[in-house]
């Protein structure tokens, strides 16, 4: 029986390459209120994007629980020789904490990995389209895990975001704050540094932002995978992604859409270069 790939919607995973590779997707919640939605389950992502820039009521999120866990595992369990369970950063959610408790409460006998990737959005879900390709062809559990481990410090994010109000909002400011005192119109570039988001430059324009982005992934060298993530200026996505065809094949430079649950940090106009080196 082949072995089971599990992440959260933070991996920002497109619907329907999660179902090609057969990965089990478990939704963050997005929370307006007392209103309650499941990550691109009960909100999508055009549904979230309005009500964030119109709704009075700002939104928060809360980690899946240790029952939807519980309740995938057990489904899968039924034919498969394990599940490798992959999440974002545990300093930044208490995802991972949820899958591990899920895990502790299995009876089936399955057995389950829990991974902290340490990282986020497309950063997470290269690592994780890699690990259900090997799932596919086969490859025992043992070495799907070793790949994961491997590959998380060879994999990168940078993100430009439009604000630093949201972050703060969300209360996931953590070290970031240092750019707090940046003049207003100054564009904020972050990175993941131990799990943690790091200022990772400033840019005075948003155009001289996305050629910060480029700079990073263009002096990056040995890139095997790349994915270009934004949320509501697609077509600076595109330009981005054709832009970086110098650097990368752009046929295989994967698209993908930040969703609600990473969304209510990054507010709207985030662009993200993801890469995993060799």
């Amino acid at each position: 029986m082949p072995v089971k790939i599990v992440t959260d919607s933070g991996a920002d995973l497109p619907d329907q390459l999660a179902k090609e590779l057969g990965i089990t997707v478990v939704p963050i919640y997005v929370r307006f209120g007392e209103e309650v939605y499941r990550d691109r389950v009960s909100i999508s992502e055009d549904e979230f994007y309005e009500r964030l820039t119109h709704d009075p009521v700002h939104p928060s999120t809360t980690q899946p629980g240790p029952q939807d866990f519980l309740e995938a595992y057990q489904k899968l369990s039924a034919d498969a020789d394990g599940i490798v369970s992959i999440h974002i950063s545990g300093k930044l959610s208490g995802t991972c904490n949820s899958a591990l408790m899920a895990r502790d409460m299995l009876e089936t006998g399955c057995p389950v990995e829990v991974i902290d990737s340490e990282t986020l959005t497309m950063s997470l879900g290269l690592i994780v389209i890699a690990a259900a390709e090997m799932a596919k062809a086969g490859e025992s559990m043992d070495k799907i895990v070793e790949w994961v481990k491997q590959a998380i410090p060879k994999t990168y994010l940078f993100a430009l975001l439009d604000t630093l109000e949201y972050l703060k909002k969300g209360g996931r400011i953590g070290k970031v704050k240092a750019l707090l005192g940046a003049v207003l119109s100054v564009k904020p570039v972050l990175t993941m540094k131990e799990g943690e988001l790091v200022p990772a430059g400033q840019a005075r324009t948003r155009a001289k932002g996305i050629d910060k982005l480029f700079d990073f992934v263009e002096n990056a060298g040995n890139i095997q995978d790349l994915a270009i993530v934004y949320n509501t200026t697609p077509d600076e996505a595109q330009n981005l992604a054709e832009r970086l065809g110098s650097v990368f094949n752009t046929e295989k430079i994967r698209m993908a859409r930040l969703g609600p649950g990473l969304g209510v940090h990054g507010g709207p106009g985030a662009i993200i270069a993801s890469f995993r080196k060799a």
